[in-house]
């Protein structure tokens, strides 16, 4: 096989590299940095299914491998972040000593979710299920607003271990449903056909300008939110 066949795959490798170092930070209770490779591998995992377009170098390896790689650094590392958050927060109190484990259901779930999309048939117009990436975006974002945006109310609402382990269990949910939710791919950019994209793109930019790490956890909210209103028309 020649150098450019392999070139997706370095991207997939680098993505599933970043996922092993946020794993690593955040056992060492460093989860900003844990969050950051995870952001990393996401910008990995964007660029090296551009690259098998753009190359025509697709293939079965590289689709799971692509999958292997998401399920360590959108799965188990989210998980590890989320783990120690729910330590912290219940270390003194021993009656949810064990509420941590919850986080555990996020790997379990990445796994069937990108199981099922490798055997799916019908992913071009939409995502069957929230994608690993949004989930695991979702839950990095909650050091980041822990650490800079601590007077916020959204971190008093992850700072509440019920919510935080609420919110773990219905997005693990979501990852896994039939439900149908926006792709981000572009196959012209017509705006009457792109409105729903064109929106939240628009959004999120004007979000994060103003709201910064809180706006992560909203713009996955949007997400949802305009994927419902495109299912409904």
């Amino acid at each position: 096989m020649s150098i450019k066949n392999h070139i997706p795959n370095l991207f997939t490798l680098s993505n599933l590299l970043c996922g092993l170092f946020s794993i690593i930070y955040a056992f060492d209770n460093q989860l900003v940095f844990a969050g950051i490779f995870v952001l990393i591998g996401a910008f990995f995992d964007f660029f090296d299914g551009f690259f098998a377009r753009l190359l025509k170098v697709s293939s079965d390896i590289g689709k799971q491998l692509d999958s292997l790689a998401d399920l360590i650094t959108f799965g188990v590392a989210p998980s590890i972040i989320v783990m120690h958050i729910l330590l912290f927060q219940n270390q003194d109190n021993t009656s949810f000593s064990n509420i941590h484990f919850v986080a555990l259901i996020i790997p379990i779930f990445s796994a069937f979710r990108l199981a099922k999309f490798n055997v799916s048939t019908n992913q071009d117009d939409s995502f069957i299920g929230l994608p690993t990436p949004a989930n695991a975006l979702f839950f990095i974002s909650i050091p980041f607003i822990q650490l800079y945006q601590k007077d916020h109310i959204l971190n008093n609402l992850f700072s509440n271990s019920y919510i935080l382990a609420s919110l773990i269990i219905c997005f693990s949910l979501l990852m896994v449903s039939s439900f149908k939710l926006l792709s981000l791919k572009f196959k012209t950019f017509n705006w009457q056909e792109n409105l729903s994209r064109y929106i939240l793109i628009f959004s999120s930019i004007i979000l994060l300008s103003f709201l910064h790490f809180v706006a992560v956890p909203i713009i996955i909210l949007l997400y949802l939110i305009l994927s419902i209103i495109k299912k409904f028309k």
